[in-house]
């Protein structure tokens, strides 16, 4: 690094209110909007066991994000900051608990999620021009650099290249759409057999909520939003609302194009539908979609993890190295650069295990609902905590909403832990070995 780069990165820059509403909704719409859509429709079919309880379970995990995201309005507008989730358990429960999430972000959840969806983009890219034996590890570290390099450009240049991916992505969920409800012909919905029982509605919801997962991330530019105190919560309300009438739109599509057996049977539900309207060139076409999806949320996810790593490295002088904010780009550089390191360790180790996004699903899903618990239980420390801190949203009939998303975080860290294989124990381990380095830190903050 030159001396005129060096000038630059200095530990009193800090994060500035640059991004606008529009920019906020591309980056939560980006966040949510993955591989998800395109893949678990057809398992919520299968375990649904009629079309009115599967549309009945996309709307409820719509307005159980809602709540959820309301839940996170009050802590982003009464406490913003570039931590986002740290810095509230932070207030919360103190540095301790703080650090070990910031490490299972920096070391699970972050750098999981954007190995899975990589893993997602290399499968499908593989699928228009193979690379070879290890193609999609291959293709998924390629796009992890080249991202990487857009965010450490600058903070305008990967909301930029957020915004036309999310406008490309969108266009893709709309697309499919037309294929169903307008192009393909109508497929009678086929009754099955049985009504589900409470575990497989339960599976239902652990699908569906896990495509609805991401809008939390938003809570990392509360610091670098324009009037945040008022557009934090539009966002999280905008997006949620937009999110919610496209899964039920696609899924309307799937259900008149495939029917509801079709769909319950289907491996590759966009895939089929396409393929049934505009036979292999459909199947080509929802492969790059599925990649543009997947580029849009891997963009957004290494945009804001490394907002938590900068977060880190302002509180704990042993990683004092990564709270460096470049003044001149707008972007933490450094825990950018960390962030990719450990991403490509991941890719590297799910390419060893050849089961690359199962892996990483495994490996990311109970830590991060253990934390997701804790940040919603936060919200009533805080109130107990801080009853004078000025809060622009409260959340209505507290304490009655917050309770809802605390025990659906709760039900699925259960979930998570039991019907997850090996991965899942591994980063429940990596998680604790963060206790070591957490001892450390302590250490050389009290010398």
């Amino acid at each position: 690094m030159s001396a005129k780069q060096e000038d630059t990165t200095q530990p009193a820059a800090r994060p500035e209110p640059v991004l606008d509403l529009r920019d906020a909704i591309a980056l939560i719409v980006g966040l949510v909007v993955g591989a998800g859509i395109f893949k678990t429709p057809s398992l919520v079919a299968a375990n649904a066991g009629g079309e009115w309880t599967m549309l009945a379970a996309w709307l409820l995990g719509g307005i159980v994000s809602l709540i959820g995201a309301l839940c996170y309005a009050e802590l982003a507008t009464a406490f913003p900051s570039a931590g986002g989730d740290y810095h509230f358990l932070t207030r919360a429960y103190g540095r301790k608990l703080s650090f070990l999430f910031a490490w299972a972000r920096l070391a699970v959840i972050a750098s999981g999620s954007i190995a899975l969806l990589a893993f997602v983009f290399g499968d499908y890219c593989s699928r228009l021009y193979s690379l070879g034996e290890h193609s999609s590890a291959l293709y998924a570290a390629l796009i992890v650099i080249a991202l990487t390099a857009v965010n450490i450009a600058g903070v305008k240049a990967g909301a930029g290249t957020q915004n036309w991916l999310t406008v490309l992505e969108v266009l893709g969920l709309l697309a499919v759409a037309v294929a169903g409800l307008v192009l393909a012909p109508a497929v009678t919905v086929e009754a099955v057999s049985a009504e589900p029982g409470r575990q497989a509605f339960g599976l239902c919801m652990v699908f569906v909520l896990l495509t609805y997962g991401g809008w939390n991330e938003a809570a990392y530019i509360s610091a670098e939003l324009k009037d945040g105190r008022r557009n934090m919560l539009r966002a999280l309300m905008w997006s949620m609302v937009i999110l919610t009438a496209l899964y039920l739109l696609v899924n309307f599509a799937y259900l008149r194009g495939l029917g509801f057996a079709g769909m319950a049977r289907s491996q590759v539900v966009a895939a089929d539908l396409l393929q049934q309207v505009w036979g292999s060139a459909g199947a080509r076409l929802i492969s790059v979609m599925i990649a543009v999806s997947t580029l849009t949320s891997i963009n957004a996810t290494v945009m804001v993890g490394a907002r938590s790593n900068y977060a880190l490295g302002c509180d704990w002088p042993l990683l004092g190295f990564l709270g460096r904010w470049n003044a001149r780009t707008g972007s933490p550089t450094r825990a950018l650069l960390l962030q990719a390191a450990v991403v490509l360790a991941l890719i590297a180790f799910g390419a060893f295990m050849r089961q690359g996004f199962e892996t990483m699903v495994d490996y990311t899903a109970p830590v991060f609902w253990l934390f997701f618990l804790l940040t919603g239980l936060a919200l009533f420390v805080l109130r107990w905590r801080e009853p004078e801190r000025a809060r622009p949203f409260r959340v209505p009939l507290y304490p009655l909403l917050p309770l809802a998303f605390c025990a659906s975080s709760a039900w699925l860290l259960y979930s998570s832990l039991a019907y997850t294989g090996l991965g899942a124990l591994v980063g429940v381990g990596v998680l604790v070995a963060g206790a070591p380095l957490l001892a450390l830190a302590l250490r050389r903050s009290s010398s």
